[in-house]
C-alpha cells in the first residue's frame, strides 16, 4: 500500500489520452511526469474508443467524494474528449454534438458544484480539444485493415467538436487547450500535411504530442501558474540539504 505523499494531475481522456505514455512516443503524459517528478504525480486516467457517454461512470469512479479520507487532492484534472464522440453515425462511438457538451458541463459540475458528493473546489480543469482529422491518411488506415472498414470520421464535424470544447471552457472559466487550431496552423491549414503530427490521421505521433505538451504547459501558465511546475517546490527536499547539514 502507497502512502500518500503527493498530490496529483490527473489525465482524463480516450485513447490520445492513454497512448501519452507510450514509450518512445515523447507523448504528453510521460513528460508530465517528468516535468513534475516529486511535486505531483501524474494518473493516467486514458479510456481508449471510449465516448463521453460511456466515461461518464468511470469518471465518477475516478473521483474521491467528499467523505473520502486520506487520499491525494486532484490538482489538475485534463479532460480530453471528443475524437471519439465526433465518429460518424451510425458508428456507435457517435454523440451528438449537444450531448457531448453537456457531458463536458456535468463533468465540470461535478468537481466545482458545492452540491456534488465530488466537490473539489481547489481542482483546476484543463479542457483539451480534439486534433483535427485527416481523413485521407483516416480513409488509408482503415482499409489496410482486415476486413477494410469504411471512413469513420469527417474532418468539418470534427472542428465543430472542438469548438463545443472551447465553448464549454469559456462558458464555465476553466482552462483551454485547443490542440485542433495548434496542429491545423502547424501542418498550414493542410490536411494532408497533417500526416506530420498523426501517424493514422487520428492519433498523435511524437510531434504531435510535443506540440500539445508545449500548448498546455503555456495554458498551465497562463491560466493557474501556481501549478507550472517552476513553481512547485518538491514533496521531499533535495539531497544537498542533508549533505550540507
Amino acid at each position: 500500500m502507497a502512502a500518500n505523499v503527493q498530490d496529483v494531475i490527473m489525465c482524463f481522456g480516450d485513447s490520445i489520452t492513454q497512448g501519452g505514455w507510450e514509450p518512445g512516443m515523447q507523448g504528453f503524459g510521460a513528460q508530465l511526469a517528468h516535468r513534475y517528478a516529486r511535486k505531483l504525480d501524474v494518473l493516467n486516467r486514458g479510456l481508449s474508443g471510449y465516448n463521453t457517454d460511456w466515461a461518464t461512470p468511470a469518471f465518477k469512479q475516478c473521483l474521491a467524494t467528499t467523505n473520502d479520507e486520506n487520499v491525494p487532492k486532484i490538482r489538475l484534472l485534463t479532460i480530453w474528449f471528443g475524437a471519439n464522440d465526433a465518429c460518424i453515425w451510425p458508428s456507435p462511438q457517435h454523440v451528438s454534438l449537444s450531448k457531448f457538451v453537456s457531458n463536458l458541463r456535468d463533468w465540470i459540475d461535478l468537481v466545482h458544484s458545492p452540491d456534488s458528493h465530488h466537490y473539489s473546489p481547489d481542482t483546476r480543469i484543463i479542457l483539451i480539444s480534439p486534433p483535427p482529422v485527416n481523413t485521407y491518411q483516416r480513409r488509408e488506415d482503415l482499409q489496410s485493415r482486415d476486413p477494410p472498414k469504411s471512413l469513420d470520421r469527417d474532418f468539418e464535424t470534427t472542428k465543430k467538436y472542438a469548438e463545443g470544447v472551447r465553448e464549454v471552457a469559456e462558458e464555465k472559466q476553466v482552462g483551454f487547450t485547443d490542440v485542433w487550431t495548434i496542429l491545423w496552423e502547424a501542418s498550414g491549414k493542410d490536411e494532408q500535411s497533417l500526416s506530420r503530427f498523426l501517424y493514422d490521421g487520428l492519433h498523435l505521433n511524437g510531434e504531435g504530442y510535443k506540440l500539445t505538451f508545449d500548448a498546455l504547459m503555456q495554458t498551465i501558465q497562463d491560466k493557474y501558474p501556481e501549478l507550472h511546475f517552476d513553481n512547485l517546490p518538491p514533496t521531499f527536499p533535495p539531497w544537498l540539504s542533508y549533505a550540507e547539514g
